[in-house]
């Protein structure tokens, strides 16, 4: 079984306005997953800071971040970073671009883990549904092209309000598409913008959103999960 996590962390700053990275670190703890995929985890501007420090995530957490900045200061790629059990092996990772009115990308890691080697995707999609629908094409396509097939989950913010269509309708053509619950707004939580979607080696045992006190104050979004169950003809011997 493998449990695997979204959150949009908005750099750290929560409802209540306090910027507490060390918040953060106790939500992910809370969570227990295998991997988590965060946005939101950069500022957004100049140097694009790291809002968490990676070596607090490496001493005070399960994790340990696949690191995609091309800045010295960032940790991830437009804000997407994917943390992985210390137990786990990255055997590969790309950046992957988006097209976008603003600047927009995507990361990648190949994961070697206990049941078997998936490839994860972490994804932060636009505020607009045209490009949305661009941006889901876009991910598909890369996947489409690499070599050797692997099962594999993509998961993050998609900012779509619709319950279907738009760039869900994309993921859905070869994938299956979980919607965990509703996880925006934190306080009063109403609309499923974050999503998990797997192709079709995934059976899911389990989903849901994650209510702690902590994570209803740690960002406008809860975060959202899922247990899967890989099946037997793509897991390893």
């Amino acid at each position: 079984m493998i449990k695997v996590a979204s959150y949009n962390i908005r750099k750290s700053l929560g409802t209540d306005r306090r910027r507490s990275p060390d918040r953060i670190l106790k939500i992910l703890e809370e969570l227990d997953a295998d991997i988590i995929a965060l946005q939101e985890v950069d500022r957004r501007f100049g140097e694009r800071v790291t809002t968490i420090d990676p070596g607090l995530i490496i001493d005070h957490t399960r994790y340990m971040p696949v690191r995609f900045g091309i800045r010295q200061e960032s940790l991830g790629w437009h804000g997407n970073v994917l943390l992985v059990r210390k137990t786990a092996t990255i055997v590969g990772q790309q950046r992957i671009d988006l097209p976008a009115f603003e600047p927009r990308g995507a990361v990648m890691a190949d994961v070697e883990l206990p049941d078997g080697t998936i490839r994860v995707v972490g994804m932060h999609l636009g505020l607009t549904g045209g490009y949305r629908v661009k941006q889901a094409q876009a991910v598909v396509a890369h996947l489409e092209k690499l070599q050797g097939r692997m099962p594999t989950v993509i998961m993050g913010d998609l900012n779509q309000w619709s319950e279907n269509g738009g760039c869900l309708a994309q993921f859905a053509i070869h994938h299956n598409v979980i919607a965990p619950g509703p996880s925006f707004h934190s306080r009063a939580p109403m609309l499923k913008l974050d999503r998990i979607i797997t192709s079709r080696d995934f059976r899911m045992e389990a989903t849901g959103v994650h209510h702690s006190a902590l994570a209803r104050n740690g960002s406008d979004h809860l975060p959202v999960w899922a247990t899967l169950e890989l099946s037997r003809a793509a897991a390893p011997a």
